[in-house]
């Protein structure tokens, strides 16, 4: 069984960062890709970031709306990916979940097996 566990969430200004942090456990991931997707209230969950597992650096796709802002990463030996997001603003605020695929980096949520909890971010304007 995998299990997915984000951290690093909270209330942040507008202007400010954080680093979102999913913990992966359960299975050792070499292949496959981890995502981060968001889901604001009321709104659909939609795709942040995605980064492929690679033993040196992985392939890292974004959304328009967060290109620039946002940072993926892999910490292989932790089996960790991170999510560096700086300058937010009040619209980045949302419960955000990390997930895992087994296959390949896509930006439909529908392709990832895994799924964490979430952590919520807290955007003040």
């Amino acid at each position: 069984q995998v299990q997915l566990v984000e951290s690093g969430g909270g209330l942040v200004q507008a202007g400010g960062s954080l680093r979102l942090s999913c913990a992966a456990s359960g299975r050792t991931f070499r292949r496959g890709a981890m995502g981060w997707f968001r889901q604001a209230p009321g709104k659909e969950r939609e795709f942040v970031a995605a980064i492929t597992w690679s033993t040196w650096s992985g392939s890292t796709y974004y959304a328009d709306s967060v290109e620039g802002r946002v940072t993926i990463s892999i910490d292989n030996a932790k089996n960790t990916v991170y999510l560096q997001m700086n300058s937010l603003k009040p619209e980045d605020t949302a419960v955000y979940s990390c997930a895992a695929s087994v296959a390949v980096a896509t930006t439909r949520s529908a392709d990832y097996n895994y799924w964490g909890q979430g952590t919520q971010v807290t955007v003040s304007s």
